[in-house]
């Protein structure tokens, strides 16, 4: 198993106390409660942790501040939630529509996690922007603005990938480290904070295609990194690119 695939999600509890028994085993799946918006704030004065189902790209051009990008159409959607998210956390869900949200309340039942969601934000991040609340953004990097920015300005560059993927091939510049590490309840202590990167620096973080480095972002930006930005197509489209990539070894590469 890669090692941004722990065995052990976050809500192991809720999924052995399934297994044994003590937490009823049911095929009902709750329907997705709707919020309104002075019920997700005062959720959130409770230390609620949001996250948002949408595409890098939606949540770069606009998100409620702390929410954690976690998009629906990954195929690892569920186990990314449990992942990141402590087993006592009360998780709000910010989607494109309550179709979503039910989807994916459908998708964390396969993991016990239903039963931990109050719900979701009634009119999404609109009804966020129509009451004139606060939005966060993360600025989306093309992997040629790229490679042209870590020439000229020494951008640094950080790789969220497993360390499978990053030995099979990665930039030259980058720094390494697992997305999924940067989470204290499956890395204790969380690594973070021994990133040989300052939190004021400017920070470009790629994976794959640029799922999994919006999410590393979300949770750097918890963490008080300030200048972040996401690598849009990740290594396969810097790989399409034509740029160069090293392996383990020191060796100029292809991927795969």
């Amino acid at each position: 198993m890669q090692d941004d695939q722990p065995l052990k999600p976050a809500n192991i509890l809720n999924i052995v106390a399934t297994n044994q028994g003590i937490r009823p085993l049911t095929k009902h799946i709750p329907k997705a409660p709707s919020l309104t918006l002075n019920q997700v704030t005062d959720l959130l004065n409770q230390n609620h942790i949001i996250i948002d189902t949408r595409s890098s790209a939606e949540f770069g051009a606009g998100h409620i501040p702390g929410a954690i990008n976690v998009q629906l159409s990954s195929s690892e959607f569920e186990q990314r939630v449990g992942w990141i998210t402590p087993d006592d956390a009360q998780i709000i869900l910010v989607t494109n529509s309550s179709a979503d949200a039910q989807n994916a309340i459908y998708k964390m039942a396969f993991i016990a996690l239903e039963t931990r969601v109050a719900g979701f934000l009634d009119g999404g991040i609109t009804a966020w922007m129509k009451a004139g609340k606060s939005l966060a953004t993360v600025p989306q990097i093309d992997v040629h603005t790229l490679q042209h920015k870590l020439s000229v300005n020494g951008l640094q560059i950080l790789d969220v990938r497993s360390s499978d993927e990053w030995d099979d091939g990665h930039i030259e510049q980058a720094h390494h480290m697992t997305f999924t590490h940067m989470v204290p309840q499956l890395t204790f202590p969380a690594q973070l904070p021994n990133l040989a990167i300052p939190k004021d620096k400017h920070i470009a973080v790629t994976c794959a295609t640029g799922k999994r480095s919006s999410t590393a972002i979300s949770i750097m930006h918890r963490e008080g990194f300030k200048h972040l930005y996401n690598v849009t197509g990740g290594m396969e489209a810097w790989e399409s690119a034509g740029f160069p990539m090293l392996d383990s070894e020191g060796n100029v590469c292809k991927i795969g």
